[in-house]
């Protein structure tokens, strides 16, 4: 069954043009997979079909333990976008990324293809000074428009320094992870556990609290 309509496989394979290299998209998930792997699987299935520059590694979050771990991958279904020569720039995806939630994805693509994202030198030489691991989690929710935007931000800075790495969290698919973070409006960004955001902040707001990490 095809979760795009030919309509939206046009609308998308005009806009992967922008794609510059190849890109794989590395899934995690399992044998016998949840309602929802299941769901992102043929949803991945089907849009990398779309393009010649995006391709599909999938691996077993138990069997692959190791290098899910070298991944920071801790829960599925999970993506991490890497470069045409396995490069981990830290950009993770966390449930399916439809509805809204698309564009990030996208976006995120075109960004690991090679299509630099480009900021001014003020912002540019804070972002360049960041020597501490940070871990950004922003969650989220497939009907909320807001919400790539916060996670395009948060995987900029990802692409910018090796020290970050980001996530998109799927709230709803992740309710103990929301529970614990007390998620009640999206989008909501957790820097290194402790530091919280509500909405789609501009970069500065996050370096911000990184700075003062």
């Amino acid at each position: 069954m095809d979760l795009f309509t030919e309509q939206i496989k046009t609308q998308l394979k005009g806009i992967l043009h922008k794609l510059q290299n190849k890109v794989t998209i590395a899934i995690f998930t399992q044998e016998f997979e949840c309602d929802t792997c299941r769901e992102t699987h043929e949803f991945l299935d089907e849009f990398v079909a779309l393009s010649d520059k995006l391709e599909l590694t999938v691996f077993d979050f138990k069997k692959d333990k190791a290098l899910a771990e070298k991944y920071g991958v801790d829960k599925i279904p999970a993506m991490v976008i890497l470069t045409a020569d396995g490069k981990d720039n830290g950009i993770r995806f966390f449930g399916l990324p439809g509805g809204y939630e698309i564009n990030s994805f996208i976006s995120s693509l075109i960004e690991v293809s090679g299509q630099k994202h480009e900021l001014n030198a003020k912002l540019m030489k804070r972002i360049e000074k960041i020597k501490k691991d940070v871990r950004i989690q922003v969650f989220i929710t497939l009907g909320c428009p807001h919400c790539p935007g916060a996670v395009s931000n948060a995987h900029h800075l990802a692409m910018l320094n090796d020290h970050v790495s980001a996530d998109m969290v799927e709230a709803q698919t992740f309710t103990t992870e929301s529970i614990k973070y007390s998620v009640s409006a999206v989008p909501k960004i957790i820097i290194n556990e402790k530091h919280e955001l509500v909405g789609n902040q501009p970069i500065e707001k996050y370096l911000e609290i990184i700075e003062n990490l």
